[in-house]
């Protein structure tokens, strides 16, 4: 068996640690200065993991951290998740695609729904999404889904307007 690893970075005592303990909000970093506040007071590893509600091995590597970044070093780090799919000026192209609207010709569509968009994100950016993606994104871009109805190629505003009942009041 190894030798343990020793708190080499003696900048709080135990008495500070549990100190500490008393103003951390975040439970595992009160956790984890508890398991070193055991450690300094002389008690063994194992007891000291199991004390505190974790493995031994997960004990070393806290102090491993301490040792290298003190008590700002106990804070547990998030992860930055996946790179997005589509850079700023891809989501600025996509807007201004939402925006113009599809081109009956062409997309063969009056207006756009999630699974139009999906199709020609595939084709202009090469890039295979699914349609809650296109949803997501659509809201990221600040659209909702109302929209106007749909007019036809061929509608005469004109006619439509003189159609229209006018009241004398």
């Amino acid at each position: 068996m190894g030798q343990a690893i020793m708190v080499t970075n003696l900048e709080h005592s135990a008495a500070d640690l549990r100190r500490l303990m008393s103003q951390e909000k975040d439970g595992q970093v009160v956790r984890r200065l508890l398991a070193l506040s055991l450690i300094l007071e002389g008690h063994s590893r194992t007891q000291a993991a199991e004390l505190s509600g974790m493995e031994r091995q997960t004990l070393r590597d806290w102090v491993h951290r301490y040792n290298a970044a003190g008590v700002s070093g106990l804070i547990s780090r998030v992860a930055p998740g996946p790179a997005p799919l589509l850079s700023e000026a891809r989501m600025a192209e996509l807007l201004a695609l939402v925006m113009r609207g599809p081109d009956p010709e062409t997309d063969k569509v009056v207006r756009w729904r999630c699974l139009d968009l999906r199709d020609r994100v595939a084709r202009q950016f090469s890039i295979v999404v699914t349609e809650r993606t296109i949803g997501r994104w659509l809201r990221k871009l600040k659209l909702t889904r109302l929209q106007p109805r749909p007019i036809h190629p061929k509608t005469d505003v004109a006619a439509q307007e003189a159609f229209k009942k006018t009241s004398a009041a």
